[in-house]
């Protein structure tokens, strides 16, 4: 998600989730063409397994910006054609590529051919007027005819017009049987499902019908119920982290950030939701808030005492629920 899930963003959710696959930002075929590598591409190697989303139009500069991001060693390429913001329809990317799937399908042909690395497209049902099941059909036999063997479908419509992309995340209705009416009829293609999906029980039922769910904004909002992904989903035998352990990892992990010239606020402002629906978790969300801008010459130790915080409230609300109990014995 741009803006959202950068490199601090995805070391997060790698300490609550081993198996999940991981995507970066979309970003731009011209901005790793022209820009920063480093900064636009760069990770760290705890994130594997780890997708590249790249956006653009040009087959041949999708082609040159896939072949960095392998050279980088992402382990996927995903072209994003279902973004519906106004600075991808600007740059005649995203969802309105959707209208022209001849030029996905070359585009898909052209990083196949660039990379030996899984490139794959994430898309929605429909856009604008172009929004029948005939219309999607095409779209993903066009784009499957080029090599793609995997869709990320976000089942609803773009109005590329007349609706904000925060709009476009809430009024168009969701239609996740069209999605499964698309895995039913090409069951040799990978079909992952996306949108409005916000907890691991929606998509356990979700896996009966197709072969993945990708979640976002519940992630990123509530990310402890990625802490269970690993156990439910894959059935990773593994103990899961504990709060405590992945606040540990991510203060040593901001601590070497700041040393290496970073800011706190760069990784914090990504756990805020850590606590979410937990004792002591406003309590956290506000410890980080007024520290960690300051908090770059004790970095790690900004996250610890947000740790404190919540067991301090959380001790505090037993030790008054224990007197309770012993004054109505």
């Amino acid at each position: 998600m741009m803006d959202w899930t950068d490199r601090h963003c995805r070391v997060f959710h790698r300490r609550l989730t081993r198996n999940a696959l991981l995507y970066t930002e979309m970003v731009t075929a011209e901005a790793i063409l022209h820009g920063d590598r480093d900064r636009l591409l760069g990770f760290s190697a705890i994130e594997h397994p780890v997708a590249l989303q790249l956006g653009g139009s040009d087959p041949a500069k999708l082609a040159a910006a896939a072949r960095i991001g392998c050279d980088y060693g992402y382990d996927e390429i995903n072209l994003n054609v279902g973004c519906p913001s106004d600075r991808v329809q600007g740059g005649n990317f995203g969802a309105c590529l959707m209208a022209d799937p001849p030029l996905v399908a070359r585009a898909v042909a052209a990083m196949r051919h660039a990379v030996d690395k899984p490139v794959t497209v994430k898309c929605r049902i429909g856009i604008d007027d172009q929004d029948s099941e005939a219309d999607f059909t095409n779209f993903v036999e066009t784009v499957a005819g080029a090599g793609c063997e995997l869709f990320i479908v976000h089942a609803r419509k773009a109005w590329l017009q007349g609706l904000s992309p925060k709009q476009n995340r809430e009024v168009p209705p969701l239609d996740y049987d069209r999605v499964y009416r698309l895995k039913a009829a090409r069951p040799d293609l990978t079909i992952i499902i996306n949108g409005g999906i916000t907890t691991l029980d929606e998509a356990e039922m979700h896996l009966g019908h197709v072969d993945g769910v990708m979640l976002g904004r519940a992630a990123y909002q509530t990310p402890w119920l990625l802490a269970e992904v690993d156990r439910r989903i894959f059935g990773d035998p593994s103990p899961s982290p504990t709060r405590a352990d992945v606040l540990e990892a991510m203060a040593s992990y901001a601590d070497a950030h700041v040393a290496d010239g970073g800011r706190l606020n760069n990784v914090t402002r990504h756990m805020l939701g850590l606590f979410h629906g937990e004792q002591g978790g406003r309590l956290y969300r506000r410890y980080i808030a007024e520290n960690a801008p300051a908090g770059d010459a004790d970095a790690g130790n900004v996250l610890r005492q947000a740790g404190r915080v919540v067991r301090d409230t959380a001790d505090a609300m037993r030790e008054r629920r224990a007197a309770i109990a012993a004054t109505a014995d």
